[in-house]
C-alpha cells in the first residue's frame, strides 16, 4: 500500500473512532471503521466492529455478509457459514460479488459455500 493510502487510512480511522466514542451505537460509523480496519490488516478488530453492527441490526443482510467475510478471514469457517446463511436468509443476493470476494476464499471450496452461492444466486432471482 502507498505510504499516503495508509496515512489517509490512518487519519479515517482516527476520525471515525473519535465520532464512536461519542454515539457507541452509530451504526453507519460502526460499519466504516470495520472495513477501515479490515483495509489496514486488522481483522481482529474489523470483526469486533462487525458483531457490534450485527447486534446493532440484526436483520441487516449486509451486516452478516460482512461478519462472514471477517470470520472467513480469521479461518473461523464454520461461523463465516453460518453468517453467510443468515445473510442470504435475510436477503442478500448479490451472487456475483460473492462469487469474486477474496475475503470468502478460505470457504470458496467448501459445499455449503456453493450450495449458499447458488442460494443467492435464485433469490436474485425472484
Amino acid at each position: 500500500m502507498h505510504p499516503n493510502s495508509q496515512r489517509d487510512l490512518q487519519f479515517e480511522t482516527r476520525f471515525f473512532e473519535s465520532i464512536l466514542k461519542r454515539d457507541r451505537n452509530y451504526a453507519q460509523v460502526v460499519e466504516i471503521l470495520g472495513g477501515l480496519y479490515t483495509q489496514q490488516g486488522r481483522v481482529a478488530d474489523g470483526l469486533k466492529m462487525d458483531r457490534r453492527l450485527v447486534r446493532l441490526q440484526p436483520t441487516n443482510a449486509t451486516a452478516h455478509y460482512n461478519l462472514a467475510c471477517s470470520l472467513a478471514l480469521m479461518k473461523r469457517r464454520t461461523d463465516a457459514l453460518r453468517a453467510l446463511s443468515k445473510a442470504i436468509e435475510l436477503g442478500y443476493s448479490d451472487w456475483g460479488w460473492m462469487a469474486k470476494d477474496k475475503d470468502l476464499d478460505s470457504i470458496r471450496e467448501h459445499a455449503e459455500y456453493r450450495r449458499l452461492l447458488d442460494e443467492a444466486k435464485q433469490q436474485s432471482r425472484r
